[in-house]
């Protein structure tokens, strides 16, 4: 028995293996309910009532499907030219470090400057941490995962020197945290949502045509099938590299802005709440495609808010609420390999 890869992957077997991979956690989440003394269809109807089931509910998805749905799109520009960027944490971060300097210190200007300020600031802070990575892989051949990764561990720690010394706010009265932003640093909201959905959906929008239609996506994809195919196509190799980890690392910034101004209205190591983690795996299910991020973030999203409801609606332990999350997801990515790769069962010769 050995796994072979696919040469030809049917869209109805991708989507039977898909449906049967949700059939099978479900039913495994259900047995682990019953050992719990649950009701396995009152439980997973609470969930989808607690991520969808009021107006208040669904806005309060949405807001967490933003950054995934951001962060998702950014690493996928690297992955899909072979660069495993692993730290859209450490990217999220430093843009909301850029965008928390701004807002600090640029109080008196009017309301949409200082968000423009923000923004731009959180993007080109996100895109140099990743560019630093793309620099050491370009120049030195370093290990990007490894590279990105431990700039996670750097980041989380610069911001938790700021958080408890440098940008510790006096009037706190000890407690370690960094000043609260002012109404003119906090983006406005549209629907009962913080404006960031509407970012996001540009975004899709215009990454959707960046890499199907520019010439630059073009590039991405090449770089990605083959190095060789590149060079004989005439592409700047290095060039590519640097640019598309910088646009990779602005995007996961942008979320930062958007976490720091919306959502947290300040800075702390909280921010990320793991956006940059989960968006590999969103990217991943998403099939590096911009669109089908979307279902798949609002499918993330409401996982985490129907689990945190199912909490108190049935008294389920945090730790419980996990496993059945873990045991969802588990096996929606297990489903993923056998899309790619199938059972052969022929003896070897």
């Amino acid at each position: 028995m050995r796994l072979v890869k696919r040469e030809d992957i049917n869209k109805s077997v991708s989507i039977r293996i898909r449906v049967m991979a949700i059939v099978i956690a479900i039913v495994i989440a259900g047995l682990f309910l019953v050992t719990l003394g649950h009701n396995p269809i009152e439980v997973f109807g609470g969930m989808i009532k607690g991520a969808f089931g009021t107006g208040n509910r669904v806005r309060q998805t949405i807001i967490t499907a933003i950054p995934l749905l951001i962060a998702a799109i950014g690493v996928g520009v690297a992955f899909k030219m072979l660069f495993w960027n692993i730290g859209g944490e450490g990217q999220i971060f430093m843009g909301a470090f850029g965008a928390t300097i701004v807002a600090l210190n640029l109080t008196s200007l009017p309301k949409p400057v200082l968000l423009l300020v923000m923004c731009l600031a959180a993007i080109i802070c996100g895109g140099l941490w990743a560019a630093l990575a793309g620099v050491l892989k370009v120049y030195f051949n370093t290990n990007e995962t490894i590279i990105t990764l431990m700039l996670n561990y750097v980041a989380l720690k610069f911001i938790t020197l700021l958080q408890f010394d440098l940008l510790k706010d006096k009037n706190a009265m000890g407690f370690p945290k960094i000043a609260n932003f002012q109404d003119n640093a906090i983006l406005p909201r549209v629907f009962g949502v913080h404006i960031g959905w509407i970012i996001a959906l540009i975004i899709v929008v215009v990454f959707y045509i960046f890499m199907k239609h520019s010439k630059m996506g073009y590039e991405i994809a090449v770089l990605g099938d083959s190095t060789n195919t590149a060079k004989y196509a005439g592409i700047n190799i290095n060039k590519t590299i640097l640019k598309a980890v910088f646009i990779s690392g602005a995007l996961c910034g942008l979320v930062g802005f958007i976490q720091a101004s919306a959502v947290s209205q300040t800075l702390s190591t909280e921010i990320t709440n793991g956006a940059g983690n989960t968006a590999i795996i969103i990217a991943w299910l998403s099939n590096l495609n911009s669109i089908f991020a979307v279902i798949v973030s609002i499918l993330f999203a409401g996982l985490t808010q129907g689990g945190a409801y199912i909490q108190t609606a049935f008294g389920i332990p945090n730790a419980a609420a996990s496993v059945i999350q873990a045991l969802i997801l588990f096996c929606v990515l297990a489903s993923e390999m056998f899309v790619r790769y199938r059972i052969d069962f022929r003896r070897v010769k």
